[in-house]
């Protein structure tokens, strides 16, 4: 087994044995929706009620699946960022107990040990995610189901590409903490926070304009908007077909941020596919140098 593996093993262990870790980070996406069904849907439903002509008969069904879409899609923005963040915790359990200084000093390349808490973290994270997902899929179900196969993969694929860059922000950002105090305190204000500046808990639509455009310069927008678009387009969609005009249909997707401007230029999904994806590298390739200055120091 190469040292990498061995380390990665080691990390997921740890993690998965720490049992008050494990499910409270398990338990975050169950608390969240129950805490979005209970709050938010009656707002959501009113937002879409309002737009909706009231000639235009739409079936309860439909109008279940777009706010349960919405609401499942904000979560999981959410959740796999603020997933990644207590999953990296470990990394700041070594530095408080000292084991990352005798990894250190050992023989192991600075970047296999960087990569390797990378890793862990992903693959404990992306574990959990997935099972958010199907607890999400099933919650819809139940409420009311515009889903098509495709769209269920492209979920698939946004919440990995979430959970990277929640991993690859939590590793940068985790690097300069020490202490089991100090990482519970960036939990918390990245569980706090985190939702409103990526448009999560409110589309940034409703925000100002110049906020809207610093907004614009985050990462998670993106995110967000591409899980969104991919878990809401059938609804919109079928709502189209019931007839509900086109206009009337893209100025919902102008509100809830499945459309967004970057200085009033549509941005399209792939240019969200490589806004992420870039800035998973670019997290990335600081971490592994800043891993590598700091052992060199040593």
């Amino acid at each position: 087994m190469s040292t990498a593996a061995a380390l990665i093993k080691r990390n997921i262990k740890l993690f998965f044995k720490d049992k008050g870790m494990f499910f409270s980070v398990l338990i975050t996406p169950i608390i969240l929706l129950i805490l979005y069904t209970t709050f938010l849907r009656n707002i959501y439903m009113e937002s879409f009620t309002s737009v909706i002509p009231e000639q235009l008969s739409v079936p309860d069904s439909l109008l279940n699946g777009l706010v349960d879409t919405q609401l499942v899609s904000s979560l999981l923005a959410v959740s796999c960022i603020t997933i990644a963040f207590c999953s990296n915790m470990l990394m700041v359990q070594d530095k408080a107990s000292g084991v990352i200084k005798d990894l250190r000093i050992s023989p192991v390349k600075s970047s296999t040990l960087s990569i390797s808490y990378y890793a862990a973290t992903f693959l404990s994270s992306v574990m959990i995610c997935l099972i958010a997902l199907v607890l999400c899929l099933i919650y819809m179900a139940i409420e009311g189901w515009f889903l098509p196969l495709a769209d269920i993969g492209l979920m698939v694929l946004d919440v990995i590409l979430l959970v990277m860059f929640g991993c690859a922000l939590s590793s940068v950002i985790n690097f300069f903490l020490t202490t089991q105090g100090q990482i519970s305190a960036v939990g918390t204000i990245v569980s706090s926070g985190y939702g409103f500046i990526c448009g999560a808990y409110m589309p940034i639509a409703f925000f100002g304009k110049g906020l809207q455009t610093v907004l614009m310069f985050f990462p998670g927008t993106y995110g967000t908007a591409l899980i969104r678009n991919h878990a809401m387009r059938s609804a919109i969609a079928e709502l189209v077909k019931q007839g509900l005009p086109s206009a009337a249909a893209e100025g919902i997707k102008d509100s809830i941020d499945c459309n967004i401007y970057f200085q009033d230029a549509r941005v399209g999904i792939p240019t969200m596919y490589i806004v992420l994806g870039a800035t998973i590298a670019v997290l990335l390739f600081i971490y592994i140098i800043m891993n590598m200055i700091k052992k060199g120091n040593k």
